[in-house]
C-alpha cells in the first residue's frame, strides 16, 4: 500500500515507513499475517495526546480552572474528536484490516480510526521526536479546543431539558436505555426519555449517558 498520500494528508513524511505501518495495522490484519498490531503504539499516543493537549489549554487558555480544562480536555481527546480527525486525512484509506474485520463490517468502525490516530501521534514521536508529535496534535485539535471552551460552562442538555420541563411545576422526567447493541469494545446504547409517561424521543450514543443526553437535545428541539 502507498503511504504517501496519508503523510501529504498529514503534513509529515516519515523517516521510517514501517512505523507508519505499524500504526495502521488493526489486531485483526496483525493475527492473520503474524505481526505486530497497533495497540502498543496507541497506548503510548494516548499518553502523549492527553499531556500535550493539557499543555496547550493550559498555555492558551489561561481563563478555564482546573475543572473546566478537564472538560475540554475530555471533550478533544474523546473517540468522536479523534474520529473526525481520522477521517478528515481518510485514514480508513490507508489501515491494514483483516479478513475478519471486513467481513463483520463494511467499512472502518469509528473506534478503529480514533484509535489509529493515536498510534500515529506515537509513530510521529519516535520518529521525529516530540516537538512533531506536538505540532500534529495542536493543528488537528486547536478548532475543537477554542469550540469547547467557549461552551464549557454552558448547562448540558438534560439539565436544560428539565428547566424547560418544570417551568411551569413539578414532572416526573423519566430516562431508559431501551436497547443496547454490539460487542463490549464497541457498543452503541439507544435510550428514550418521557415526561409524564408521554415519551419525548429517543437518542443513540456510545455510553448510557451520551444517549440519554443526545434523546434531551432531540426532545428539546422536537
Amino acid at each position: 500500500m502507498n503511504l504517501e498520500k496519508l503523510e501529504r494528508n498529514i503534513g509529515y513524511t516519515f523517516k521510517n515507513k514501517h512505523l507508519l505501518e505499524n500504526a495502521l495495522t488493526h489486531t485483526s490484519y496483525a493475527y492473520e499475517k503474524h505481526i505486530e498490531s497497533n495497540e502498543k503504539l496507541e497506548f503510548l499516543g494516548d499518553s502523549i495526546l492527553e499531556f500535550i493537549s493539557s499543555k496547550y489549554l493550559y498555555s492558551n487558555f489561561p481563563s478555564l480552572s482546573e475543572g473546566e480544562m478537564t472538560k475540554v480536555r475530555a471533550t478533544i481527546v474523546c473517540e468522536e474528536s479523534l474520529y473526525k480527525i481520522a477521517k478528515r486525512h481518510n485514514f480508513s484509506d490507508f489501515l491494514f484490516l483483516g479478513k475478519s474485520e471486513l467481513a463483520c463490517h463494511k467499512e472502518a468502525r469509528p473506534a478503529i480510526m480514533a484509535d489509529s490516530v493515536e498510534a500515529v501521534i506515537a509513530a510521529i514521536y519516535f520518529d521525529a521526536g516530540l516537538e512533531e508529535a506536538e505540532r500534529f496534535i495542536v493543528e488537528n485539535l486547536r478548532e475543537e479546543a477554542e469550540l469547547a471552551s467557549k461552551n464549557v460552562g454552558q448547562k448540558d442538555y438534560k439539565t436544560v431539558l428539565q428547566e424547560k420541563l418544570q417551568i411551569h411545576g413539578e414532572v416526573h422526567i423519566k430516562y431508559e436505555i431501551i436497547k443496547e447493541e454490539g460487542p463490549d469494545h464497541n457498543k452503541k446504547f439507544t435510550a428514550r426519555v418521557s415526561c409524564n409517561d408521554k415519551i419525548l424521543a429517543t437518542g443513540e450514543g456510545r455510553t448510557k449517558k451520551n444517549a440519554e443526553m443526545e434523546a434531551a437535545r432531540k426532545a428539546m428541539n422536537m
